[in-house]
């Protein structure tokens, strides 16, 4: 990224609220190839038929499919607390593992406020150097 606005590092810690997995707006939830062979190994299920049931196409990508109501990701579920859990934590896709890394949210300060908008571990939490933020947000297999 030219503007790297964040060189003192940001502020982030996860937690667990879901909402960077759920609607109301749709979404695009980009898995690899790769990615989706561990899931399915995760699963116990064959790789056709999670493919079958969970994964979409989208021009020359793939992405995990949303729940048609909500707009939620179709692994994220509510657990015996009422709290929004990732079904596929351990194997999620390397898009959920670096947010909220993400280009988009770093582009400006502005970007990163609105991103906290919807993010309560935004601006709280551990600080991340401007080399933990550049490793996450440009890492693309987390399976190695």
């Amino acid at each position: 990224m030219k503007n790297r606005w964040y060189l003192c590092g940001l502020h982030f810690e996860c937690t667990g609220c879901g909402n960077c997995c759920a609607g109301p707006e749709q979404g695009d939830i980009w898995i690899t190839a790769v990615e989706i062979e561990l899931l399915a190994r995760h699963l116990g299920m064959p790789e056709a038929e999670v493919r079958k049931r969970f994964i979409t196409r989208i021009g020359f990508r793939t992405s995990i499919i949303e729940d048609r109501r909500t707009n939620d990701c179709i692994f994220l579920q509510i657990g015996p607390d009422h709290k929004r859990i990732c079904a596929i934590y351990p194997v999620r896709p390397n898009q959920c593992r670096t947010w909220p890394f993400w280009n988009w949210n770093l582009n400006s300060p502005n970007d990163w406020k609105e991103a906290a908008e919807k993010c309560p571990g935004i601006n709280r939490g551990p600080l991340f150097t401007l080399e933990q933020i550049e490793q996450r947000r440009t890492q693309k297999k987390w399976w190695e």
